[in-house]
């Protein structure tokens, strides 16, 4: 968080010109890869760690002069970017992408367990959830995809290639609000 800071101050200190043509490029080669970092792994399971994230990014879209009357959603929404929150969901299911479908096939055939479930509705790869005594265990990769795995819809799972789900999950997300 500290390195995102400095980075995110340095940036204001140093650059005069605050249009988007400048600031995103900038901000999204030296801010976002450290508030991104291992986010996969990591994982922030607490809100009070989450909510101490959001505001760098928020304070990095915030020196668009361009974009100063709207609210942070919409600034978000016209660069083209998620919030943190939701850039985290769209690494875990490509990354559970890749570990049911992808190149990571072999290796992902013991994370999760297909859920035996003929109904007609839904996306056709459903998973299944699985119980655990402490909450440590929900917040684990494997449980935190399953639900929203699920929701998916069945273009966004059935696409053939990464690149394809890439472009379908974008849409997808797009209008999901966590």
């Amino acid at each position: 968080m500290c390195a995102c800071s400095c980075f995110l101050g340095c940036t204001k200190r140093s650059v005069t010109s605050r249009l988007r043509k400048v600031i995103l490029p900038l901000c999204s080669a030296l801010v976002r890869p450290h508030l991104e970092y291992c986010i996969q792994l990591w994982g922030p399971q607490y809100k009070e760690d989450m909510d101490m994230l959001e505001p760098v990014q928020r304070g990095a879209i915030k020196m668009i002069r361009e974009l100063e009357h709207f609210s942070c959603e919409d600034r978000l929404r016209e660069l083209g970017l998620f919030s943190l929150e939701k850039k985290r969901l769209w690494g875990d299911l490509i990354a559970a992408f890749q570990y049911l479908k992808g190149a990571e096939k072999k290796a992902g055939e013991g994370l999760f367990t297909r859920a035996c479930d003929d109904r007609t509705r839904g996306n056709g790869v459903k998973l299944k959830e699985g119980r655990f005594r402490v909450a440590v265990g929900k917040k684990l990769f494997m449980m935190r995809v399953v639900r929203h795995w699920n929701g998916l819809p069945r273009e966004v799972v059935g696409a053939l290639s990464l690149e394809v789900l890439k472009a379908r999950l974008d849409g997808a997300l797009s209008n999901l609000v966590l």
